[in-house]
This record gives C-alpha cells, sequence and structure tokens, in this order.
C-alpha cells in the first residue's frame, strides 16, 4: 500500500497501527525469557532499536492516561510554552517512561505533556533529544515510534534555527518545505540496521516528507492571525552539533540552498515519515549564521532562548489555529 499523503489512507493507517502493536504484544509475548539491556539510551547503539522498548514505552503512557493522541508536537529549544495551554493536562517526566531518553539542554524541560489542544488529544514534547548530548540517532527519534504506537497520525516538528538566507530576520517563522541531511549523508541515520516492515517499508521516500497540505492550511492560519509579514518558506539544514558553523561552513551551507540551519528535527521527520505520519515543521530563526569574516557577532545560546521567548505568544496561537484544522 502506498505511503503518500492521501488523507483517505488515514483509518487504514489506524489499522495498520493496531496490527503492529498486535504484532509486538505477541512477539514480546513469546520472547518472555530473554532481556535486552536498555539500562543506558545514551550509550551508542548501532542501528534500530529492539522494537518491543517501543511497545513498553506505549503501553506504559497508555496505563497512566485516558488521552489517546491523534497529534504530537516536538518543541524545540526555549518553545516549549506551548504545552502550558493544553486542557486538562497530564504531566510525565521523561525519566518515569521506560526507555526513554533523557534531556540535558536548557530550554528543554523534560516532560511529556498530554491534553487537548483546540478541541483535538495531543502530546506534547517540553523538550527533544540531540546527538550531541551523546544519544544514539536512534534514541534521538525514539518518542516517535511510541506516538504511532499511541494512535498519532500527524506530527508538527519545531526548531530553534540560524538564518542563512540573506532575506531572513530574527524572529521570522520559516515553514519547512524540504531539508538537507548533514548526518544522514555521512551515515547517522535512524532507519539504519534491519528494517521492521510492521513501522514502514525498508526504503522510505523524502521528496515528500513535508506536508505540503498542512503548510497550506499554516499560511491561511498565519494570515488570519496577522502575523504573516515574517512567515517565509524554505529548506531546513542539520548539522550535528553542538558547536556553532565556522563561517566557512555557513557560507558552504548558503551555497548547498539551505535557508536555515540547526542541530535537530531531522531523525524525528525520518521515523515520522517512515511510520506514515504526516509531517508540518517549522523553524524559528533565532539568530543570523555568521558569513562574513569582518563581522564581530557571535552566536550564542541565551540569544536564541530570548528570540524564542519573545515570539512564543505568536507560535501558540500559530500551532493552535493549525492543531484545529488538521484533518481526522
Amino acid at each position: 500500500m502506498s505511503k503518500g499523503l492521501s488523507y483517505k489512507l488515514y483509518p487504514t493507517r489506524r489499522h495498520v497501527q493496531s496490527l503492529v502493536v498486535k504484532g509486538l504484544r505477541r512477539e514480546r509475548s513469546s520472547s518472555c525469557d530473554s532481556h535486552t539491556d536498555t539500562s543506558d539510551m545514551a550509550r551508542p547503539m548501532e542501528g534500530s532499536l529492539p522494537a518491543e522498548l517501543y511497545m513498553e514505552a506505549a503501553e506504559w503512557i497508555l496505563a497512566h492516561t485516558n488521552f489517546r493522541p491523534r497529534v504530537a508536537i516536538i518543541c524545540g529549544s526555549g518553545l516549549g510554552s506551548l504545552a502550558d495551554t493544553l486542557h486538562d493536562r497530564v504531566i510525565i517526566p521523561y525519566e518515569h517512561i521506560p526507555h526513554f531518553p533523557r534531556s540535558t539542554v536548557q530550554g528543554h524541560a523534560g516532560r511529556l505533556v498530554l491534553g487537548m489542544l483546540n478541541g483535538k488529544p495531543c502530546v506534547c514534547m517540553q523538550g527533544r533529544f540531540h546527538m550531541y548530548e551523546g544519544h544514539s540517532i536512534s534514541a534521538v527519534a525514539f518518542p516517535v515510534r511510541v506516538f504511532f504506537l499511541l494512535g498519532v497520525h500527524t506530527l508538527i516538528v519545531t526548531n530553534a534555527a540560524g538564518g542563512l538566507n540573506d532575506g531572513y530576520s530574527v524572529g521570522d517563522i520559516m515553514f519547512i518545505k524540504d531539508h538537507i541531511n548533514l548526518p544522514g549523508l555521512a551515515g547517522q541515520n535512524p532507519l539504519r540496521g534491519p528494517n521492521d516492515d510492521r513501522f514502514g517499508e525498508r526504503f522510505p521516500c523524502m521528496s515528500d516528507g513535508y506536508d505540503c497540505h498542512l503548510r497550506s492550511l499554516a499560511k491561511d492560519c498565519a494570515r488570519e492571525l496577522g502575523i504573516q509579514s515574517y512567515i517565509r518558506e524554505g529548506v531546513y539544514c542539520m548539522v550535528g552539533g553542538p558547536s556553532y558553523e565556522t563561517i566557512a561552513e555557513g557560507r558552504m551551507l548558503q551555497l548547498l540552498g539551505a535557508d536555515a540551519v540547526g542541530m535537530s528535527t531531522v531523525p524525528e521527520v525520518l521515523v515520522g515519515r517512515h511510520c506514515g505520519l504526516r509531517i508540518f515543521g517549522f523553524s524559528l530563526i533565532t539568530n543570523k549564521v555568521v558569513t562574513s569574516y569582518d563581522s564581530s557577532t557571535r552566536a550564542n545560546h541565551q540569544e536564541v532562548l530570548q528570540t524564542s521567548e519573545e515570539r512564543a505568544p505568536e507560535l501558540t496561537a500559530l500551532i493552535t489555529a493549525l492543531v484545529g484544522r488538521i484533518p481526522d
């Protein structure tokens, strides 16, 4: 069956999710005498994680809340205040969830928030995981497969990014239409290793990675909110971090066609599309990448957090409006 973005496929997608869950339960019960050591999720690991780990995390979450989310939102640096606007919230620290990694970066609270947003049941990550924290690439994207098993059909990813496009200003919001995956081109891909066909096919297409219909809905929301003047659309580039780009690297990324650069997002998008999720993503431009040797500007994380805090009300309003329009 095609994994395209036709919304007519999604009743079938829920059926597929149900079959995946049942299959994982059978697999786990038939191998109950075996034991997998998962005590250190930050340990470098080759290839995909065992499928039963996703199932155990999902079942734990389902046992601790009555919410059955349909939309998942991953909040980038300083953008976690969105989760505070959910109604009837259930808050779960990451360390309570079996096999969940830990978030260690300032601006990432490290907790899962489930609740209602504009009439839709959502799960929101207040803080994500990064390769530069020491996590394996599979652990970085671990929550996405868990969300799929919870019944999520749409993934919204957000990040703070440096602006490479000379036409961008600090505070602009760039809707992501495509990405450049530098770690992936060097072999760091969360889908590396044996493929589990219950989640998705071996070679997922990524030319349609970011849902054009969701971007169109988001543009409509921006116009209605009166914030269209600083909405952009462009290409996001992921680098490994945690160091910011050199001047030569910034110039190279511009030549490659990147409009913004950051250290996250792409692993979650790859795993999400592998599972057949619809994806919408945006980057908040929190700083301008230095591309001149005559510049005295220095990138710093505090600038990222400050810009995120200033734009939080508009970003919250935008995502809230978009969630209300996402088809079931």
